[in-house]
């Protein structure tokens, strides 16, 4: 049986806190991640529009907040722990480089030497190691929270480009996953803030969308032919479901009053009423939907491994059919490869440079780690961890001055 005592516990002992009895192990985990040097920088990190290039659009940090609302107001709904749940709303993304996925990318191909990239992999790294709180341990969040983190609960396959740890953080893996039934399973507060996020960032990556003039739904809604290629696109990137199923979730999703009334936008205040009614609406048929879901699939207070979370089928189908909405009409648009190369090169060069240098131009944090690394491998982790870290203006600026261009 896993005990309250096993969950609250932490990777590294620490001594009492005077806290006159008021504030838990969780809300102590909550405030670690809202306080540190990893959040903080989440600001000016790359959402889906590149960080700085609006005062309306989300980056990873308002996205993060945002994830972090719905999973607690969600889980709590269920039993969760709701401090369990919003930290790892506020934390889920910590580990990822600039420049969003397309950042990943570039760092998972230069680093295929000391086993490659994933933003949630590295966001344990950093929970557990790089962040400056408790030597040897990072922020040392207890168990429950550090499980309820972790999106993909295992090492790298040949199978999937997702998961959640590198070979050298295995140790802190395996004692935060003591209490799991093994396997792949995830903690309910994991699957939580999983949906939370799919949720988030379809929803609004679509509003910041149609704000901006880059998503204009009265051309999809006439055009049955860019209908059938939006399908393609989102069964190809987010969907194992037929064509023919998300044409008809995609005919139904067009039609609802919700969602069609955005074809009028025009950026107006009282347009700006309907798109902000429609993200609201739509968050929360999303989630009030899985709670009734899961609450009719599992009795009594659910926590932890007590519990699966159910999402109806016609959910996933509309929150994927979303995410291919700002994927095609956002991410893809238009002009915007020569800038994608732009990024990934900086991030390549950046490595590659300080690899060359032999760690000259590392940060003070991360040159003592790098000369105590014991093979290239792991001198290569270092410098990776390193350009992970930056923010998206502070990339190009490192980039500028160690490579001149």
């Amino acid at each position: 049986m896993v005990t309250a005592e096993l969950e609250e516990q932490r990777w590294v002992a620490e001594p009492a806190k005077d806290t006159a009895g008021e504030r838990g192990a969780y809300e102590r985990d909550r405030g670690r991640v809202l306080h540190s040097a990893a959040f903080r920088r989440l600001a000016a990190k790359t959402q889906v529009h590149t960080a700085g290039s609006g005062d309306f659009l989300r980056t990873r940090l308002t996205h993060s907040l945002e994830v972090a609302q719905i999973a607690r107001e969600l889980g709590e709904r269920l039993g969760c722990d709701p401090d369990v749940t919003d930290v790892a709303g506020l934390a889920h993304d910590l580990g990822h480089p600039p420049f969003g996925h397309n950042g990943e990318d570039a760092l998972d191909a230069v680093g295929q030497a000391c086993g490659g990239f994933e933003g949630n992999a590295q966001t344990l790294r950093v929970l557990t190691r790089l962040e400056a709180k408790i030597p040897g341990a990072g922020l040392n969040l207890t168990r429950a929270s550090l499980d309820a983190t972790c999106k993909y609960p295992w090492p790298r396959r040949s199978t999937t480009r997702k998961f959640g740890v590198y070979a050298d953080d295995a140790a802190v893996y395996d004692w935060l996953r003591t209490g799991s039934p093994g396997g792949d399973r995830r903690c309910l507060e994991a699957q939580v803030m999983d949906w939370s996020d799919d949720v988030a960032y379809s929803v609004h990556d679509v509003e910041d969308g149609i704000y901006s003039g880059y998503i204009k739904l009265g051309p999809l809604i006439a055009d049955a032919d860019e209908q059938a290629e939006l399908c393609a696109d989102v069964a190809a990137a987010y969907s194992p479901e037929p064509a023919d199923v998300l044409r008809a979730a995609l005919t139904e999703l067009l039609a609802d009053p919700v969602f069609a009334c955005l074809a009028a936008y025009d950026g107006s205040h009282k347009g700006q009423e309907l798109l902000k009614n429609s993200t609201s609406v739509l968050t929360g048929r999303f989630v009030v939907n899985a709670v009734t879901a899961t609450r009719s699939a599992y009795p009594g207070k659910l926590r932890r491994y007590a519990a699966d979370l159910v999402v109806p089928r016609a959910d996933r189908l509309r929150c994927a059919l979303l995410k291919g909405v700002a994927l095609r009409y956002v991410m893809r648009r238009r002009g915007m490869e020569p800038w994608y190369e732009q990024q990934r090169e900086i991030l390549t060069d950046l490595v590659r440079t300080l690899c060359d240098r032999d760690g000259a131009g590392l940060d003070q944090v991360f040159a003592p780690l790098f000369r105590a690394a014991p093979d290239d491998a792991a001198r290569l982790r270092v410098i990776i961890d390193q350009v992970a870290s930056l923010t998206d203006p502070a990339a190009i600026e490192l980039h500028r001055d160690l490579v001149g261009a």
